[in-house]
């Protein structure tokens, strides 16, 4: 089979999802939604990671515990699953949540991309904010005290109001682990207008935060992933010079002094006047 030939393709709720193989060696797999890359998937190396932000996220979690200590997880917009098969090759034991929209895409990908042996992975299948806002009290959810929460909640190239508030975020909050981290990966430009508002929101909620991009988006008027990083704790790891040490492409970091600068007074978005990513 030729690099790039399409083993999938799917029509559901007006999105159109197309699965490529990308590396026939590797058995490297790339999921898109609307033409927009969502996910790369290895599965001889599970632990391999190909996206920039996708790879600073796993080394959030590497920073969590331990080497191989097992954590828990939740992840809100699994995509292909690349986050959860890297903290199952790399923390065997951890229990991890995924919450989906599309059952039926998601029955599709396993069948195609199945989940390494031991994997121990718990579908939620629903829109998140339901999910979020309608199990009641902390106790009730199916996961509680996560050790990572990461919401990766895109509908092709944007994100919507609904989960990308402060009510939404408050509900989040409440069942992350004491030490626990919520990385939030959001599409916006230069300047930074829409990330500013989430930042400020989760500042309210969060004794730490950090804003986490490419710094080539600095440079360029287009659109890219800006991760949203925050925690009770310290996010000492990012206060490293070229986080993650050692990558090729470390991400331009806002962190303290610096990202109360760059807030500056934006108001945090609330479901009353919370707006939709800019689109591409």
């Amino acid at each position: 089979m030729a690099t790039d030939d399409v083993v999938y393709r799917s029509l559901l709720g007006g999105q159109q999802a197309e699965i490529s193989l990308v590396d026939a060696a590797t058995r490297t797999f790339r999921l898109t939604v609307d033409g927009v890359p969502q996910s790369q998937v290895c599965l001889a190396d599970p632990a391999l990671v190909d996206f920039d932000y996708v790879r600073h996220i796993a080394r959030l979690i590497d920073a969590q515990a331990a080497k191989g200590v097992p954590l828990t997880c939740a992840h809100l917009g699994g995509g292909a699953l690349t986050l959860p098969r890297y903290v199952g090759a790399t923390r065997p034991g951890s229990v991890q949540y995924v919450v989906e929209s599309e059952a039926e895409r998601t029955t599709d990908l396993l069948g195609i991309l199945p989940l390494p042996e031991g994997c121990d992975v718990r579908f939620l299948f629903g829109d998140a904010r339901e999910i979020v806002d309608g199990n009641g009290p902390r106790s009730s959810f199916p996961w509680r005290n996560a050790d990572v929460t990461v919401v990766d909640l895109w509908a092709g190239s944007t994100v919507v109001s609904r989960v990308a508030s402060l009510e939404f975020y408050a509900r989040l909050a409440r069942i992350c682990s004491s030490d626990g981290v919520l990385a939030v990966n959001l599409p916006d430009g230069r300047e930074f207008h829409y990330t500013r508002g989430q930042a400020a929101a989760l500042s309210t909620l969060f004794a730490h935060v950090a804003v986490a991009t490419d710094g080539r988006i600095l440079e360029e008027p287009l659109l890219g992933n800006v991760l949203v990083i925050a925690s009770n704790s310290p996010l000492d790891a990012l206060e490293q010079p070229g986080w993650p040490v050692g990558d090729h492409n470390p991400p331009y970091v806002l962190i303290g002094d610096r990202l109360r600068q760059w807030i500056a007074g934006a108001p945090p978005l609330t479901d009353s006047d919370a707006t939709d990513s800019p689109s591409p």
